[in-house]
Parts: structure tokens; C-alpha cells; sequence
């Protein structure tokens, strides 16, 4: 994964400035002035580097340098950035090199491909991910192409986990050349596609180098499959107890999460139509090598290998044991019409198990490759496009090098011949096309290379083919023998015994050196005919055919033919293979991304320049920059050139009229271009210097800020006066809208003073008759007019008559009533209060003038509700007949004070339970029907406390100084008042009741309390909250209601 720009036309400016240039370097290093110079070309890749810009242009060729850390560089937005538009118009990127490849390809109709090429660890798998991520978002979308689409996605996690492994400098090294055709329809929905596998390094499922790992997939089998699975398979979940796992002594790398990557696996073979039996037996045979691999040969008394009760053959592939066991040590040899058994050592025993789990492994990968290309099969006969995607093993150079490295690297050979042969073809035709004549490059050839590997009778291929088929006793040093006979004067060719006094020193007796296009490599030819031969014994074929896996069976089927003849050896199969690519290759117009490592340490930042200059090197970059400058270093079609640089010329600013190329003319002769520094093709402009470029880049740059300033003068003004014009449209809509309704409403007012004038002066003209319909409003103004004025005016004497404001006419009659009521009242009040003995009590009324006096004391201005309680009057008690003639049987009766139903909730859980609080002369009771479930001394009582809001909640807080006493009662009652007033007198404790505010404490028992938290809210709800306290939620009173009742 890599990072780039966060802001795309940040950094096209950026690019286009000098000083920009000096700091970041250039784009394109064909615009190089000094494009010999490979001191110059890693000096640009380095400052680009720095400035995290990865990628940099050689003309068409992308050259990716690996960040090893994230940049925010691939979202969905930059690939939208990067779509449909003109190749050099954007800073490079992986995705303009893929779209422009996916619009010459719909525009040509003629296939492509890709080729990424660099050294393990450079990027070159990230590279492939990014470019078919690009087209699953970029193509159409219906669901049948989505599918097809997911499955070319989900099929490289599939190979990267068979085909990947850790080595020395890549977590996730491709052991295994990829070349992936993608199929498109004419509208550019990819409906398709194939996969070509070269050369699998199968000698790593037998053996690692220290620091190295199997493929990826063992290990994610053992540390992430199901228990079940495992159980099934027989396998343990610690890869430490398997032999093929432990060689490279590194079977868990911090920075691969195998458990995260097996789920990774799963999703994606469902997702390619693997049905769950093919992926059992799939896992089943992956299982098998592992158990293979533990299989351990004894010699028995001759000094033969043998197999005496290993539990590793239970588990492999259903296969019987005897008949396993013989074909692990014994080889079957036919002499005429005989067949003959001849037992193994045990060297020999291992080397054919070891081939065998080789051939297991290799096959079904092979086997994996065609299930997948089944899935992405394109069922549609019609013509398609083809965009190839080519991820090949870069040039490989370790401190020992061995026969893998030798087909790699003369892969890498031939690709580069190819490289070279393309890239000169492509310059020719276009200079040809355009009507340039064409200037010789000088360059590297490497046929010589290619001829030494690969000539026919001469070559190290059939040299090496040669010794592995001769009879009788040929060895890797017979085979260095034969190399220094045949090709000993070939001058990229060189031995210990060729070598002279001062090479010697480098070389050891079993080694040869090739001097590679890339530079010298040194190989040793120790195990070069084994891996070539790669033989897996007739016994081994016939004990996998008595499989009863289907995969097995499909991999070595009854019908494959036992010849005698020996088969093709591996190098001469890879040959082939890259014949065949070749051929695939040369039909197509081809692509390159080349990519770097910035140094073997995998750290973000850091540059070395001398391996970055040896990749430079052998990617042959330097002579693709010759190429691509041999002559003109810049050329583009009229119409874009136009385009660009139009605004420079007055004469073709800002429309030209004529043609393309008469614009071009007219341009570069008002910048005064010289005749020499450029030439005019029948499409294109050729330019041969880059100063003459930059120069133009930079007039372009400064012409653009102006223009920029005076098209934002223009625009804003046009803006300003728009925005002008409209808010002068709206005023005027919205005055003309003010006025119609002022005047409506100035209209309306003086049709109702008119009306109401009119039945002032009738009712005041009728004011002295009986009242009616035209002067009941009159009177009724009177009467208010004047209460009004007695309120203010109320005599200090109630009962002077004479001190009393005058009422009006319409008032007098009542006025006299009032006062005569008022008299009587008064004296009737003095009459009662002088009445010795009281008969049977107080009178009724006053006594509850007096408790409505104490609630007032009480809770007036301190509890919301409090106003609600005002006009209720208070009662003895509020029980039924039936009720209180229980509590009759339980009290006697001149002892109940007052009874009132209440809702008690538990200490405990605060679960409610109906009860009836009885107030006595002595104690408070909780009852529960006809039984006394607490008793309160008035004592004990502590105190009462309630909160501020409407609720109906009162906590009774009792002494509780032992755990067989209950604690202190939660009630909800909905006559509070009456009975905190009740209370009071009757316990008289006026003083013991508090209004709080927010949260109360009370004790549920010695040791253990308890919260009642209290809140407003839009209704009343009563629960018990997460925190474990009791929350009451008090109803928000209106409080225009509470002033209308206060």
C-alpha cells in the first residue's frame, strides 16, 4: 500500500512551478535535461521520494517506488480523479496508467497488457491489486459483472495463499509468475477472465532457508481453521509439530496475521463457486503433505528404509497403509514383461517422499488454477478486448543462488529482450507514423545472454538437459565440467577454473557466474539436476491413484500414461512456458509498471541509493529513457498542445479558428521557438529539449494566474450583480407584501374601533334601561371599571357604610346586599366566638382553616403542586366503609387519627405494593388489609422528606439501629398534602419535613442505603434507573395554569 497526494490540484500546480521542480524533481524523466546521467536520474527519484510522490513517468513506463507505509492515495475519490482523463494532465499514478490503458483498449478495440516487473518486495503484488481495483470500480456494473468482478478480485487472496511465501526480503513473495487476462465487452464491462502460472517453487513445500517460510496457506490452515476441521484432518494448532513448517525456524511473522487471512481464504473460495466438498478435500490434501512430511524412515536389518506403525500415514488422502508403506520404500522397476520392487535406503526414501509431497502440492495448484479459470470463464462467444496483467518474479540476486534463481533470472532475460524490442518497435512506427526521421539508439543487447542460456546444443539449457539424461553416474560438478568445456570462452560466462587469479577469490569450486544484463550473478550448481529432473517415481503415481480424494484422482488420473520415456525436465518445461508468453505477449500493445525497493530494511523514508541504483540498472531504465529521448524528448498531439498553451498567443486566445496544427504554427512562432528545437509531425508536436518545455510550462504558469484573477474579477462581479439584482427584486416584493398587509390590518383596526365606538355611545345613550343586547357590554365595562377602582379604594372599616366608594346605578342594589351580608357575617363570627363550651369540637370549618394555614407554612413556594392543593378540601380519612370498619377491629376508635390509601415501593428492587397509612395518637401504621405489616413510633420518626417537583413521593426516615428493625419507607400518596398535614399536628413534628431538591438517601438497613432520585419531564413515570436508584420523573407543570391558580 502506498500514499501520495492529498490534494491532486495542489500538487498539478506544485509540479508545474521551477521551484517546485527543484524541490520535487520532474514528472517525466523524459523531460530530463541530463537524461545520461544516472546520477541525475536517482537525484530526481529521490527527491520525489521524499516528498512521498511514488510514481514517476518514462514517458508511457510508471515507475513505482515502495513507500512501506500508507498513503491515502487509493480511495474511490482519486480513482474518480484519475477517470477519463488525458494520461500526462494528472501527476502520476498507478490508476492513469490503468485508465489509459482501459479507454486505448474501448477507443482501438485491440488487446493490451500490463507488465509489472521489480524486485521481491518492490510492490509488484500491491501494484496488480491496485490495477484491478481500478477496474472494478472504474467498468460497468450490472450483477452479472459484478460477479464476475468479485471473483477476479477474490482470486488473488486465493493464489497469494498457495502461491506466496516469507523469504529473505519479501513478508509476501509471489513464488510463482502470474499472468492474468482480463475480458472485456465492447461497452467495457469485464466479463471474463484467464490465468497462466509459470514455474511454482516447489522445492520450498520440502525445504526453507533460515528466515524463510512454507506457503502461506499451511500456516493459516493451523492457525486459523475451525476446531472441527483440524479434528477432521488430524492436524494440531501449533505449527511447531510439523516438519515442512519448522525448517526456516520462523513460523510466526509479526507482521502476517494468519487467522485474519485463512477467514480472508474461506469468503474467497466461496465467493469462486469452490462447492464446501471441494474445499474439504482441498484442505484434506494440504493437510496430507503436512503429514507427510512427519513420516519418519527406520533402517531395518539389510539397511533398508522402513515404516514401522507411524500414526502420519492414518491421514493421508484415505490411501491404505501397505499400500502407502510400499510405495514410500520401494521402487518399481519393469525388465521386460517383470515387475521388480527394489527397496529404498532411507536417503533414498526420503528424497522419494519428499518428491512425492512436491507433486502433490504442485499438481493441485495446478488443479486450483483451472477451477478458478472455470469460474472466470466468459460464457459469451462474441469478439473481446483483452487487458493482460503480468506479475512475474523480479531479477533475483542472494548470497546463494541457486537452479530457481537461474530460471528466474533467464526469464527476467527474455522479458527484458522483449522490453527492449517493444519499446524500439513503438518509437520507430510512431516516428515513421508522424513523418520523423528516425535517429539510431545505442543500447544493450542481451541477445548474447539469452543465446548463452538457450542456444540450441551449445546453451547452459542444453547442457544441463544433457547430464540429466546421459546414463550413468552425472553430478552437479559433471555438469560445471561440461559448462567450462562448451561455453569456457564465452565472455559472460566464468568459473573457478576459468576465473583469473583475482575472480578466483569470489568463486568457490562449485560455482559459475553469469554476467546478467543486470550485472553479475553467481550461482551454484550444487542440486541444479535434481530440481531439473524433479522425478516422482512410477510408485508414487500408482499409490495416489488408490486415492480417494477426487482432487488426487484428478491430478493423477488412471489414464496418464506410465512411458517409459522420460519426461521434459523443468527447465526445459519453463522454457516452453516463456516461449508461449512471448507469443502472448508480442500480439498485444504492451504496458510497464517497474517497481523499486527503496531499501532491504522495509523502513518509510529511507533511501539507499545504492540498491536503488543496482534495481535501476537491471530494470533497464536507463536505456528505455535513451530510447524514449533518441531525439525529441516531449511530443503531443496538436489538439491537447493547443489546448494547453492556447492563452500564451493573442492570436489564438481564447478560440482558434482554423486547424489544430495551423494553431500549433501560429503559437510556438509568437514564443519564438527556434527551428531546431522542435519538429511538426502529421498529428504531433515534437520537442527536443525539455528546457524548451519548461520554459513554455513556466510562461503558461504565470499567464495562468492572471487569467485566473481576471476571470474571478469577472465572475465575482457577475455573482455580486446577481445576487444584487435579486435581493432588489425581493425587497420590492417583500415592501409591496409589508404595505398590503399593514394597510389590511390598519383597515380591519378601524372597522372594529368604528363598531365598538358605535355600541359604547348605544349602550351609554341606554344605559339607565333594563339590560339588553345594546348595552350589556356597556354595563358589564361599568361593573369592571368599577371593581377596579374599589380594589384600590377598599375603607379600613368594613362596616361604616359611609366609607364604602360609591357604586354606580346599575351596581347600588348589589353593593347594599354586599355590605349587609358582610355585617351580618361579621357579628355572627363575634356571636360564635363568645359561646362557652364546644360542644362536640371546633367548628368544622375553622379547623380546616387552620390545617390549610399550617400545609400553606409548609410547602407554599417550595413544592410545584402545592397550588393544586389549595381548593381540595382536607377529610378525617380517606378509606371506604369496609375498610375502616377492618381498621375499627384492629384500633380502637377514638385512637384513629386518619387513614389514607398509599403505594409502598420495596427497599429492595422497589417493586410497588398497595398498602393504607393509619395515623394514631401514638404511631404511624403500615397495613396490608386486616394485618400490620410496620409499626412507627412517633419517636423514631427522624424525618420526612419530599422533593420540590409535582410528584407524590414522601420518604419516612426511621431510627434503625439494628438489622431485625425494617429501615425507612418509600410511600406514594396521592392526598400528600392532607397527610404530611395531618401528620404534623398529630405527631407534631412540623419541623421533621424537608423539600429537597434532586436526590434523597435513605437507609435500607444498617450498613445499606438506597437513592430516590427525582427530575422534570414531558410525563410522570416511575422506574428503577442503571445505576440501581429509583428515578421519579415529575410532569412539568403548565405555568400559566399554576398562575391562573394562585
Amino acid at each position: 500500500e502506498h500514499k501520495g497526494f492529498t490534494d491532486i490540484g495542489t500538487n498539478r500546480n506544485m509540479e508545474a512551478s521551477l521551484t517546485a521542480r527543484d524541490r520535487v524533481g520532474i514528472q517525466d524523466f523524459v523531460l530530463l535535461d541530463a537524461y545520461m546521467s544516472e546520477n541525475a536520474f536517482l537525484d530526481n527519484l529521490r527527491k520525489r521520494f521524499h516528498e512521498n510522490l511514488i510514481y514517476t513517468y518514462i514517458g508511457t513506463l510508471l515507475v513505482s517506488v515502495n513507500p512501506y507505509k500508507d498513503l491515502d492515495i487509493y480511495s474511490t475519490k482519486q480513482m474518480d480523479t484519475y477517470m477519463g482523463v488525458n494520461f500526462f494532465e494528472l501527476p502520476p499514478h498507478i490508476f492513469a496508467l490503468a485508465d489509459n490503458v482501459f479507454r486505448t483498449m474501448l477507443s482501438e478495440f485491440n488487446n493490451h497488457f500490463i507488465l509489472i516487473s521489480g524486485e521481491s518486495g518492490a510492490g509488484k503484488t500491491e501494484a496488480s491489486k491496485k490495477i484491478l481495483q481500478f477496474y472494478a470500480v472504474s467498468c460497468p456494473s450490472t450483477r452479472l459483472l459484478n460477479n464476475v468482478r468479485d471473483r477476479l478480485l477474490l482470486s488473488n487472496p486465493v493464489l497469494e495463499a498457495f502461491g506466496n511465501a516469507k523469504t529473505l526480503k519479501n513478508d509476501n513473495s509471489s513464488r510463482f509468475g502470474k499472468y492474468m487476462d482480463i475480458q472485456f465487452d465492447h461497452q467495457g464491462g469485464a466479463v471474463g477472465g484467464h490465468i497462466l502460472s509459470y514455474l511454482l517453487e516447489k522445492s520450498r513445500v520440502v525445504h526453507q532457508n533460515h528466515g524463510e517460510r512454507n506457503f502461506h496457506i499451511f500456516y493459516q490452515l493451523v492457525e486459523g481453521g475451525e476446531e472441527d476441521l483440524l479434528r477432521w484432518l488430524g492436524l494440531e494448532r501449533n505449527c511447531q509439530h510439523y516438519s515442512y513448517l519448522v525448517q526456516g525456524r520462523c513460523a510466526k511473522v509479526s507482521s502476517i496475521n494468519d487467522k485474519s487471512e485463512w477467514k480472508t481464504v474461506r469468503k474467497a473460495l466461496s465467493v469462486i463457486e469452490f462447492n464446501e466438498s471441494d474445499t474439504e478435500h482441498l484442505f484434506g490434501i494440504i493437510a496430507s503433505v503436512l503429514h507427510l512430511g512427519n513420516i519418519k524412515f527406520e533402517t531395518d536389518a539389510r539397511g533398508y528404509a522402513s515404516l514401522n506403525n507411524n500414526q502420519e500415514m492414518h491421514w493421508l488422502l484415505g490411501i491404505p497403509a501397505q499400500v502407502l508403506q510400499r510405495g514410500l520404500t520401494h521402487r518399481k522397476i519393469e525388465a521386460k514383461e517383470e515387475e521388480v520392487f527394489t527397496p529404498f535406503s532411507v536417503d533414498h526414501a526420503v528424497y522419494a517422499r519428499d518428491a512425492l509431497a512436491k507433486a502433490i502440492y504442485g499438481r493441485t495448484f495446478n488443479w486450483l488454477v483451472n477451477k478458478i479459470n472455470e469460474s472466470l470463464a466468459n460464457k459469451d462467444s462474441s469478439r473481446k478486448t483483452v487487458i493482460g496483467l503480468l506479475d512475474i518474479y523480479g531479477f533475483e540476486v542472494f548470497n546463494v543462488n541457486s537452479f530457481e534463481q537461474f530460471c528466474i533470472n533467464y526469464c527476467n532475460e527474455k522479458l527484458q529482450q522483449l522490453f527492449i524490442q517493444l519499446t524500439l518497435k513503438s518509437e520507430q512506427e510512431e516516428y515513421k507514423m508522424e513523418g520523423i526521421e528516425w535517429e539510431p539508439v545505442p543500447y544493450f543487447n542481451n541477445k548474447i545472454i539469452c543465446d548463452l542460456v538457450e542456444e540450441k546444443y551449445r546453451g547452459i539449457i542444453s547442457l544441463l538437459d544433457e547430464e540429466c539424461l546421459r546414463p550413468g553416474e552425472a553430478t552437479d560438478l559433471t555438469l560445471l565440467e561440461k559448462m567450462e568445456e562448451k561455453i569456457g570462452g564465452h565472455p559472460h560466462f566464468v568459473t573457478h577454473k576459468l576465473a583469473d587469479q583475482k575472480t578466483r577469490k569470489t568463486l568457490d569450486r562449485g560455482d559459475f557466474r553469469l554476467l546478467h544484463y543486470a550485472g553479475e550473478v553467481t550461482y551454484c550448481v550444487i542440486g541444479f539436476l535434481d530440481k531439473n529432473n524433479d522425478l516422482l517415481y512410477r510408485s508414487g503415481k500408482e499409490v495416489m491413484r488408490q486415492s480417494k480424494n477426487p482432487i488426487i484422482q484428478h491430478c493423477f488420473p488412471s489414464t496418464e500414461p506410465d512411458s517409459k520415456k522420460r519426461p521434459e525436465t523443468v527447465v526445459t518445461q519453463f522454457k516452453g512456458s516463456l516461449v508461449g508468453l512471448t507469443e502472448i505477449l508480442m500480439s498485444k500493445e504492451a504496458w510497464y509498471v517497474r517497481c523499486i525497493k527503496p531499501n532491504e530494511a522495509k523502513q518509510p523514508g529511507r533511501f539507499d541509493d545504492v540498491l536503488v541504483r543496482h534495481q535501476v540498472k537491471y530494470l533497464g531504465l536507463m536505456e528505455h529513457l535513451r530510447v524514449r529521448r533518441a531525439g525529441f524528448a516531449y511530443r503531443r498531439k496538436y489538439e491537447i498542445f493547443l489546448q494547453r498553451y492556447k492563452a500564451l498567443c493573442p492570436d489564438t486566445w481564447p478560440n482558434w479558428k482554423g486547424t489544430a496544427a495551423e494553431g500549433v504554427q501560429c503559437l510556438i512562432k509568437h514564443l519564438g521557438y527556434k527551428p531546431d528545437e522542435y519538429k511538426m509531425g502529421r498529428t504531433k508536436i515534437f520537442i527536443r529539449h525539455p528546457r524548451t518545455l519548461f520554459a513554455t510550462e513556466d510562461a503558461f504558469q504565470v499567464c495562468k494566474n492572471k487569467l485566473a484573477t481576471r476571470i474571478q474579477a469577472k465572475y465575482k462581479g457577475y455573482r455580486v450583480k446577481g445576487e444584487y439584482l435579486k435581493q432588489r427584486e425581493a425587497a420590492t416584493k417583500i415592501e409591496n407584501c409589508w404595505r398590503g398587509l399593514m394597510a389590511r390590518k390598519e383597515r380591519e383596526k378601524r372597522a372594529w374601533a368604528v363598531k365598538v365606538i358605535k355600541k359604547f355611545i348605544k349602550g351609554f345613550m341606554t344605559r339607565n334601561q333594563p339590560a339588553c343586547i345594546d348595552n350589556s357590554e356597556y354595563l358589564a365595562y361599568v361593573r369592571q371599571n368599577y371593581l377596579a377602582r374599589l380594589k384600590e379604594n377598599l375603607p379600613k372599616n368594613v362596616l361604616e357604610k359611609d366609607c364604602w366608594l360609591a357604586a354606580p346605578p346599575v351596581m347600588q342594589e348589589v353593593g347594599g346586599m354586599t355590605f349587609s351580608q358582610t355585617a351580618a357575617g361579621k357579628r355572627r363570627s363575634c356571636e360564635s366566638s363568645n359561646v362557652k363550651g364546644k360542644g362536640k369540637g371546633e367548628n368544622s370549618s375553622c379547623k380546616t382553616l387552620q390545617l390549610k394555614l399550617e400545609t400553606s407554612s409548609m410547602f407554599k413556594g417550595k413544592k410545584e403542586n402545592y397550588p393544586f392543593s389549595v381548593c381540595r378540601p382536607f377529610l378525617d380519612t380517606r378509606i371506604g366503609e369496609t375498610a375502616k370498619n377492618i381498621f375499627f377491629s384492629l384500633f380502637c376508635v377514638p385512637c384513629l387519627q386518619y387513614s389514607v390509601p398509599v403505594v409502598k415501593y420495596d427497599r429492595n428492587g422497589f417493586r410497588p405494593r398497595l398498602r393504607q397509612l393509619i395515623f394514631t395518637q401514638e404511631a404511624a401504621y403500615l397495613v396490608e388489609e386486616a394485618k400490620i405489616k410496620q409499626r412507627i413510633d412517633y419517636s423514631s420518626l427522624k424525618g420526612v422528606s419530599v422533593s420540590n417537583l409535582s410528584d407524590n413521593f414522601l420518604i419516612l426516615h426511621v431510627t434503625c439501629d439494628n438489622t431485625k428493625k425494617k429501615g425507612d419507607l418509600v410511600l406514594q400518596c396521592d392526598y400528600l398534602f392532607e397527610a404530611l398535614t395531618k401528620l404534623s399536628v398529630i405527631a407534631n413534628k412540623q419541623n421533621c419535613i424537608k423539600v429537597v431538591q434532586g436526590s434523597v438517601r435513605f437507609d435500607i438497613q444498617p450498613g445499606r442505603e438506597g437513592f430516590v432520585d427525582f427530575k422534570s419531564g414531558q410525563e410522570s413515570m416511575v422506574y428503577r434507573a442503571k445505576n440501581g436508584h429509583l428515578m421519579v420523573v415529575s410532569q412539568i407543570l403548565n405555568s400559566h395554569i399554576l398562575f391562573v391558580i394562585q
